[in-house]
C-alpha cells in the first residue's frame, strides 16, 4: 500500500464518524476539500493567498463551538475577499458540520497525516484518490461524474495531446480528462522543462479549458487542477456554467476535446438554448447536443475523443441528422464498444467515438472503423474492476496515429476489429450502433454479485428505458420526458 492509498483509506474511514451528522458521502468529499485546501496551503508554503488570520493554524488552536463558528466564518471570506482559485473553490462555500466533535475530528486526523511522504508521491494524487474512491462508493452519487482512470488513460495515450494544444472538456466533472492530458504532456516534456518559458506558462495557465455545470462538482475539478499545477495562481481555465447555453458558445475552439458527457435528458426536458446550434437545438437529449458542441468547437484537424451512450449511435430523426453531421463535417474513423458496468453509477452500455473536424463540411468520412470490447466479456463492476490491460488489444489495433491513420487490418466476421465504408454505413440508415460477435456467453450481468453493482445494472437499464421514452415522446410531436426527475 502507498502512502498516498494509507491516507486516502483513512480519510475515508471517517465518513463513517459523520454520516450521524445528516452528511452525505458527497457533501464529505466536498466537506473534506476545505479543509484539505486549508492545510495544503499551510504544507506548500502558498497561506499568502488566503486572509491572515484565517488559515490553518489558527482553525486548529481553537476547541468546541468557538472552533465550529470560527470555521463556518472562515470559509465566507475566502469566496468574497479572494482572488483566482482561492476565490473559485470557495464561492458560496457553507459547511453542513453541526456538531462541534465532529469537525474537531476531522481537524485532529487531517492534521495527524503523513504529510511530508504525501508531498513526495504528490498531493494532486492523494486528492484524485479520494475522488476516486467518491466515485467507487455507490451511494455517495458521484460515479456519474467520474470516468475510470484505464479509460481516460487509454483515451489520452491514443489522442495524444501536444504542448501548445487547447484541450477542452465541455462536461469536466472533476477534471480527470484534463488532469491526464496535462501528465502526458509532462511525462514527454521532462514536467515542461523541455518547453521554451512561454511555452510553459502556456501548459500552465492557458492549455486546460472546460465548463461544469454542477457547483459542487466545479468546486472538486477547481482544487484537482490546482493540486497538479493547473490554472495558474491569478485564473483557471474550467468555469462553473452550462456548455448547452451561451457559455458552451463563448468557450471558444480547441485542439482537442476529451469528455464524457452526462447521460440522460436536459433538466425538465428543456432544450439547449445555443444560438449556432442548428441539428439538435430543439432535441432535449444532452449527448446529441454535447456532439454538436464538440463538432462546431473542434478546430479544423482537431481531434475528439468522446464517450456516449448507445442511443446515440441509433436513435431516429434528430439522432440520424446528428450523425449525418458528424460523418460530414468531421473523419469518424473509430469507433470503440465498451463493456458494461464500467462506470461506477450507470449500468447504461457506452462507446467511445474518435473523430478529427475536417476543412470541408462535406463527405468527410469515408471509413468508420468499429472494435467491439463488448460481447463475449464479462460485466466489470466493484468485483471484477476495469484494468489498462483490457485496453491493450484496442490500442494495437488503433494505432500510433492521433488521427486514426495508422495502417489497419480487417479481421473479419471472428474478430473483434472491422471496417465499415461510408456507403456500409447509408445502407444503414446512418445507424452506428454496429455488432457482428455473436455473444455465446450468458448475460454479462448475471455474473454480478455486489448488490451495489446489481442495483447500478438495473438503473442503467432504467435510464437506458426513460431516455428510449423521452425520444419516442419527441418523435410523435410531445413533450419530452424529464428523464433526470424521473429517475431521482
Amino acid at each position: 500500500m502507498t502512502i498516498t492509498t494509507d491516507i486516502v483509506a483513512k480519510l475515508w474511514r471517517l465518513c463513517d464518524i459523520l454520516r450521524d451528522d445528516g452528511i452525505t458521502y458527497h457533501e464529505y468529499v466536498t466537506e473534506l476539500t476545505y479543509l484539505l485546501f486549508l492545510k495544503m496551503m499551510a504544507e506548500t508554503g502558498r497561506e499568502d493567498q488566503l486572509p491572515e488570520g484565517k488559515r490553518w493554524n489558527d482553525l486548529v488552536r481553537r476547541e468546541g463551538m468557538e472552533q465550529l463558528t470560527f470555521y463556518k466564518h472562515l470559509l465566507l471570506d475566502p469566496g468574497t475577499n479572494g482572488r483566482g482559485l482561492v476565490q473559485a473553490i470557495f464561492a458560496d462555500a457553507q459547511s453542513r458540520l453541526k456538531k462541534p466533535t465532529n469537525l474537531k475530528a476531522l481537524v485532529e486526523a487531517i492534521d495527524g497525516l503523513d504529510w511530508f511522504s504525501a508531498r513526495e508521491e504528490g498531493l494532486g494524487n492523494l486528492y484524485e484518490g479520494l475522488l476516486e474512491k467518491n466515485a467507487a462508493e455507490k451511494k455517495s452519487g458521484a460515479g456519474q461524474y467520474f470516468t475510470p482512470r484505464p479509460l481516460i488513460d487509454s483515451i489520452i495515450r491514443l489522442i495524444k495531446p501536444q504542448p501548445g494544444e487547447v484541450v477542452q472538456d465541455p462536461a469536466a466533472g472533476t477534471g480527470g480528462f484534463l488532469v491526464a492530458a496535462d501528465h502526458y504532456i509532462k511525462s514527454h516534456t521532462d514536467d515542461l522543462y523541455d518547453l521554451a518559458e512561454p511555452q510553459r506558462f502556456f501548459q500552465r495557465n492557458n492549455a486546460f479549458i472546460g465548463l461544469e455545470l454542477v457547483p459542487d462538482t466545479h468546486r472538486l475539478c477547481l482544487m484537482n487542477l490546482m493540486l497538479h499545477g493547473i490554472g495558474g495562481e491569478a485564473g483557471y481555465g474550467v468555469q462553473q456554467g452550462d456548455t448547452l447555453s451561451h457559455e458552451g458558445e463563448a468557450l471558444g475552439q480547441a485542439d482537442v476535446i476529451i469528455t464524457n458527457p452526462p447521460f440522460g435528458t436536459k433538466k425538465g426536458g428543456g432544450r439547449p438554448t445555443r444560438g449556432d446550434f442548428s441539428v439538435t437545438a430543439d432535441v432535449s437529449n444532452k449527448q446529441l447536443a454535447f456532439v454538436e458542441h464538440i463538432i462546431r468547437a473542434l478546430k479544423p484537424g482537431g481531434r475528439a475523443a468522446v464517450v456516449v451512450p448507445d442511443n446515440v449511435l441509433f436513435e431516429d430523426n434528430a439522432g440520424r441528422a446528428l450523425r449525418q453531421m458528424l460523418l460530414d463535417w468531421c473523419d469518424l474513423h473509430t469507433i470503440l464498444r465498451l463493456p458494461t458496468g464500467i462506470f461506477y453509477a450507470q449500468g447504461v452500455k457506452t462507446n467511445v467515438i474518435f473523430f478529427t473536424r475536417g476543412k470541408a463540411a462535406k463527405g468527410t468520412t469515408t471509413a468508420t472503423w468499429v472494435y467491439d470490447m463488448r460481447a463475449d466479456m464479462p460485466a466489470f463492476g466493484k468485483t471484477r474492476p476495469l484494468t489498462v490491460d483490457h485496453f491493450t488489444d484496442f490500442e494495437t489495433c488503433f494505432g500510433t496515429d492521433p488521427l486514426g491513420k495508422s495502417p489497419r487490418t480487417d479481421q473479419g466476421e471472428a474478430g473483434r476489429w472491422r471496417k465499415f465504408t461510408r456507403a456500409q454505413i447509408t445502407e444503414r440508415n446512418d445507424n452506428l450502433d454496429i455488432a457482428w460477435l455473436r455473444d455465446d456467453s450468458a448475460d454479462p450481468e448475471d455474473g454480478l454479485t455486489e448488490p451495489a453493482d446489481i442495483a447500478a445494472a438495473i438503473m442503467g437499464h432504467l435510464q437506458t428505458a426513460l431516455d428510449e421514452i423521452a425520444a419516442l415522446a419527441e418523435e410523435v410531436g410531445g413533450e419530452a420526458v424529464a428523464v433526470e426527475e424521473a429517475a431521482e
